[in-house]
């Protein structure tokens, strides 16, 4: 099973950020879940990119021409990397490869990926997990705006069941084993 993560270029400014990239990245490792992320030796990506290598973990990365050495450095240690036309290529890519999507805080670019495996999971192009690991309160606002989605109409009742926020790693791969289980039984 290989869960993609998105999360930021930047650490941003609390260590708590480096570190939940570091546990999640070991976690996923030690329970043989492949990583596939951005490619990057930066931010939090590298963070969580090296951490699942020092457990000998599988890390893919998926980065677009356009971004690589200019604005992320490419990660050469990986178990495997693509290097693809656009930002498009790249989200289907890694859609492609990845059973579930997990977020680590990050900016527009981590919430544009977050928002589109979300949005293809409520129109019904994938049916995978879409989880937002909302470390340290980072994702509490985005939460409380989905909450208002719902209660203005904007979120469907059958909907709001995709959504699926977590405040730790053991909440994180509660849901992943479970997948990891269906996946194994062929539902």
């Amino acid at each position: 099973m290989r869960v993609a993560v998105y999360c930021g270029s930047s650490s941003g400014k609390s260590p708590v950020y480096e570190e939940a990239a570091i546990e999640l990245g070991k976690a996923l490792a030690k329970k043989k879940y492949g990583v596939v992320y951005g490619g990057s030796t930066q931010g939090l990506m590298g963070k969580v990119a090296d951490a699942a290598l020092s457990e000998g973990g599988e890390v893919i990365g998926v980065m677009p021409k356009q971004l690589m050495n200019k604005k992320e450095k490419l990660h050469t240690g990986l178990t495997e990397l693509y290097i693809v036309d656009s930002m498009h290529t790249r989200k289907k890519k890694m859609s492609d490869l990845s059973h579930a999507f997990v977020a680590l805080p990050g900016g527009c670019g981590t919430l544009d990926e977050y928002f589109e495996a979300f949005t293809w999971a409520q129109i019904g192009i994938h049916s995978k997990p879409v989880i937002l690991y909302n470390v340290n309160g980072f994702y509490d606002a985005l939460i409380q705006h989905f909450e208002k989605m719902m209660e203005e109409g904007f979120l469907r009742e059958h909907q709001h069941s995709l959504f699926q926020a977590v405040t730790t790693v053991e909440e994180l791969l509660f849901i992943l084993d479970g997948l990891n289980e269906a996946l194994k039984e062929g539902n």
